[in-house]
């Protein structure tokens, strides 16, 4: 009789941590599928995180934006979903320069390039509304990363009015940044989520519930060989971000580069200029000598 009851009990427990194992791989499935890389509706404590599963703010400005209670400027005119936000663009670049750029994609109903209200000074950033919606997807497609004036800029549709629970940069909110602030966001076009790593779902309650209870050896080789392909998994995230820290210092390293070597031409261009000045006054000097 005592054999047939351990062996139930040994039958009981196995059903329940099945069912438990299929609970979690469900919920881990319906995760996934409701995972996108551009995030649907802003949330800054996701937007902090390089995948959306952040449960704490790991910095203060991801607190402030929390606690922000933002709402959109209402004096802002033009229709939300047929506009363009257009950044990091050079601080010479005129209004003239952009409407000529971006109207080759469409029409252009209003174009505002942002200034600074006391100097006048571009604030590098600007907004481009359309007419239509095939011109708005058309610029939004080609237009990202064009360079226009040694500047290679960014586009994406205007966020403040579209996307729901916006918070901007300055409240500590936003999308994109570098990575020299240490405040970078998440879920945008230009740094989209990550897909989470699936972490192992069986629970450490599985293994403290007496003798009977306990998973064979095999789940346990499951157990480890899922640990290890975390592993893996994080090691190739770090070794991905150092791949584009260093691609991004070689960026900076060719930029400066050229910009160095446009110096030397221009420094060398202005030099000849000055000696064939000098030499065609001398010439002239002796013209009138011989006279």
């Amino acid at each position: 009789m005592l054999p047939d009851l351990l062996s139930f009990s040994s039958i009981f427990s196995f059903v329940i941590n099945s069912r438990r194992v299929n609970g979690s791989s469900l919920c881990a499935r319906a995760m996934n599928e409701l995972w996108t890389p551009i995030a649907k509706q802003y949330n800054p404590l996701k937007a902090g995180s390089i995948d959306s599963t952040d449960e704490e703010p790991h910095d203060r400005a991801i607190s402030r934006a929390i606690a922000a209670k933002y709402k959109p400027n209402k004096g802002v005119i033009g229709d939300p979903h047929l506009t363009l936000f257009i950044a990091r663009l050079n601080p010479q670049t005129s209004e003239e320069k952009l409407k000529d750029i971006f109207s080759r994609f469409g029409d252009i109903r209003r174009l505002r390039l942002v200034r600074d209200i006391v100097t006048g000074f571009s604030k590098c950033y600007g907004f481009i509304e359309y007419k239509d919606e095939r011109s708005l997807l058309k610029a939004h497609r080609d237009s990202n990363k064009l360079v226009v004036d040694q500047h290679e800029i960014f586009v994406d549709f205007e966020l403040e009015r579209t996307l729901k629970g916006w918070v901007p940069r300055r409240l500590g909110g936003g999308l994109g940044g570098k990575k020299e602030s240490g405040q970078l966001r998440f879920g945008g076009r230009d740094r989209p989520f990550r897909r989470p790593i699936s972490l192992p779902a069986l629970k450490v309650e599985m293994y403290t519930e007496g003798q009977a209870d306990k998973l064979d050896r095999s789940s346990s080789r499951e157990l480890s060989r899922d640990s290890r392909q975390w592993e893996r998994g994080r090691d190739w995230e770090r070794r991905r971000e150092r791949e584009e820290r260093g691609e991004e210092r070689e960026k900076r390293e060719r930029n400066r580069e050229r910009y160095r070597s446009r110096e030397r031409d221009h420094k060398r261009q202005r030099d000849e200029d000055r000696y064939k000045e000098e030499d065609k006054n001398q010439r002239r000097n002796k013209h009138k000598t011989r006279r």
